[in-house]
């Protein structure tokens, strides 16, 4: 576990870096594979070893070039992903070698984070004591944290009201739909695939949830089989058509999270639009964008609230995960061609 600052300079670190920025679905000439020597940590500074990354749909956003939340992956930059993993050497009283943290490591084996640098890389500890690794990338991590306050401060729900979230069986839509669970609403889902509608309704406890790749029509017709009151808040990740089927049935004073839009991200033509938007007007309804980093300061807050949760079996966490950095180039693909069955991780080394 601990490298001797002596030591750490002998250590190999593999990296995978952006070569060029993807037109459409990421190819493998878009990546390079790189080495370099591990660096020590300065006064104030850690050096940690990566143990597990997160894989999210938001990484095909942060590929491409333009005015965004968060500036672009620069070309021959180390691409830009969280995870979790060890202190392996500190200069920095509030590190200890061991300590579990969350941070941005980027797709690498090890990173060294100057003190200055820690606040923006997003470093802080984790307890393990509260879910494990992967649950920490998952419902206590940033998909959970975005689900949370998606729901919680976008969507305010009421007991006895309809919440409808597509892409249910993913990192955030599993979080969203057992918040609202718990909050006493009728939550309906959107899935692709049978084998993810019967988890997401028996594992999760969705009311139901909607097979969007049952046949075309599928989405409008749950919608009505499932919603026989309408929508009073839709969690959005997909975008696209679905978005436009679910605006169609939403209530007055009706709520609309946009969180992503998986469905349009590798899209080489213009990013498609709401038809439907004008429903906002005549149902006096609100749709509104939900960027988690803004949340940062309340994230203790929603983690302790969902581990309890965690804790009296109220919750579930479910995981995909793959092993080998070198898998990282066709295991991000699994997201946009809907493989992956829970919060992507890829597996970078054993605890």
């Amino acid at each position: 576990m601990e490298a001797p600052m002596s030591a750490l300079s002998t250590l190999v670190n593999h990296q995978i870096r952006l070569a060029a920025r993807p037109v459409g679905m990421p190819k493998p000439t878009d990546w390079s594979h790189t080495t370099e020597a591990v660096a020590e940590p300065q006064e104030g500074g850690v050096t940690l070893k990566t143990l597990a990354l997160s894989l999210d749909p938001a990484m095909r956003g942060w590929m491409n070039e333009g005015k965004s939340y968060i500036p672009p992956v620069g070309i021959c930059e180390v691409m830009r992903a969280g995870g979790v993993g060890q202190v392996i050497a500190s200069k920095n009283p509030a590190y200890a070698v061991g300590d579990y943290v969350s941070a941005t490591f980027g797709v690498q084996e090890y990173i060294t984070i100057a003190a200055d640098e820690m606040k923006r890389n997003g470093l802080a500890k984790i307890d393990l004591r509260l879910g494990s690794l992967t649950q920490w990338m998952n419902v206590l991590g940033m998909p959970g944290m975005t689900g949370y306050f998606g729901l919680m401060d976008v969507g305010q729900p009421k007991a006895g009201e309809t919440v409808v979230v597509s892409g249910a069986a993913g990192a955030v839509g599993q979080t969203v739909g057992q918040m609202a669970k718990i909050k006493g609403c009728r939550v309906v889902g959107i899935a692709g695939g049978q084998a993810k509608c019967e988890w997401v309704v028996k594992e999760l406890g969705f009311d139901a949830c909607i097979d969007y790749k049952a046949g075309p029509g599928a989405v409008r017709a749950g919608l009505k089989e499932h919603c026989p009151k309408g929508v009073d808040i839709y969690f959005d990740n997909v975008g696209g058509e679905i978005l436009d089927d679910v605006l169609a049935k939403i209530t007055r004073g009706a709520r609309i999270i946009i969180c992503g839009a998986i469905s349009q991200y590798n899209n080489t033509t213009p990013i498609q639009g709401p038809k439907n938007y004008l429903s906002l007007l005549v149902n006096r309804a609100r749709m509104e964008g939900i960027v988690v980093f803004d949340y940062a300061d309340r994230y203790p807050l929603a983690i302790a609230e969902m581990a309890g949760y965690i804790k009296d079996g109220r919750m579930k966490s479910k995981e995909d995960v793959v092993e080998g950095l070198q898998t990282f180039p066709e295991t991000l693909l699994k997201l946009f061609n809907g493989e992956n069955f829970g919060k992507l991780v890829l597996e970078v080394a054993k605890n």
